[in-house]
């Protein structure tokens, strides 16, 4: 009765993660935002219904492989995140307007080759 119980809780919170994600990717304004919502929230909420299948099934084999798969999304999402938005603002996506600072102003190429080298590895090594 516990189990079930907390089973439905886990399951519920994870699932009013996931839709918060979705939610958020409608709301903001722009893709950083967007995609900060959803690499937070959504990661969140699937680690949560994934905890909630290792403990409705509360088998050894189903529980390493939900734990796997929650270590690999806890991995891979940031990293995705952060490679989306370094494309994004590399690729000219404008920042919201009420956005109070831009902390990567000027130190990537927009255009040109070696896009992805910040400005000063670009000078260094046109001196080479």
């Amino acid at each position: 009765m516990i189990v079930d119980t907390s089973i439905g809780i886990i399951a519920t919170l994870g699932t009013l993660f996931v839709l918060l994600a979705g939610v958020g990717i409608l709301r903001m304004p722009d893709t950083y935002l967007r995609m900060a919502v959803t690499t937070k929230a959504a990661t969140l909420g699937i680690g949560l219904i994934l905890l909630a299948a290792a403990v409705y099934f509360n088998d050894l084999s189903t529980t390493t492989r939900v734990l796997a798969v929650i270590i690999f999304i806890l991995l891979t999402a940031p990293v995705g995140a952060h490679l989306i938005g370094k494309a994004s603002y590399i690729k000219g996506n404008k920042l919201w307007e009420k956005t109070i600072m831009d902390d990567l102003e000027g130190k990537y190429r927009k255009t040109g080759k070696n896009i992805s080298l910040p400005r000063n590895m670009d000078h260094d090594k046109e001196k080479h």
